[in-house]
């Protein structure tokens, strides 16, 4: 595996938010560093998540789905799945 290059980037933090980031980095057993990379990465995942929500969304808006072609898929997977035990 090769590892790409990183940067170095300085970041204002306050003092309350650094002690929080330090103090998770630590219960994960990572560097601030590592700690922060992540987060980053989360932050990220998320806004691509929603972006591919609302362009799903702006899909059925445009194109709605047949409503029996709707119940017809609800009940195969319904067949699908285990019973409810309760």
């Amino acid at each position: 595996m090769t590892t790409r290059p990183k940067r170095l980037i300085q970041v204002p933090i306050d003092d309350e938010l650094l002690t929080r980031v330090d103090t998770g980095a630590s219960v994960v057993r990572e560097s601030r560093a590592e700690f922060v990379r992540q987060a980053c990465e989360q932050r990220l995942k998320k806004l691509e998540d929603l972006a591919k929500d609302q362009q799903y969304e702006a899909g059925y808006a445009r194109i709605p789905e047949d409503e029996d072609w709707a119940k017809a898929a609800a009940k195969a997977l319904a067949a699908l799945l285990p019973p409810e035990k309760w």
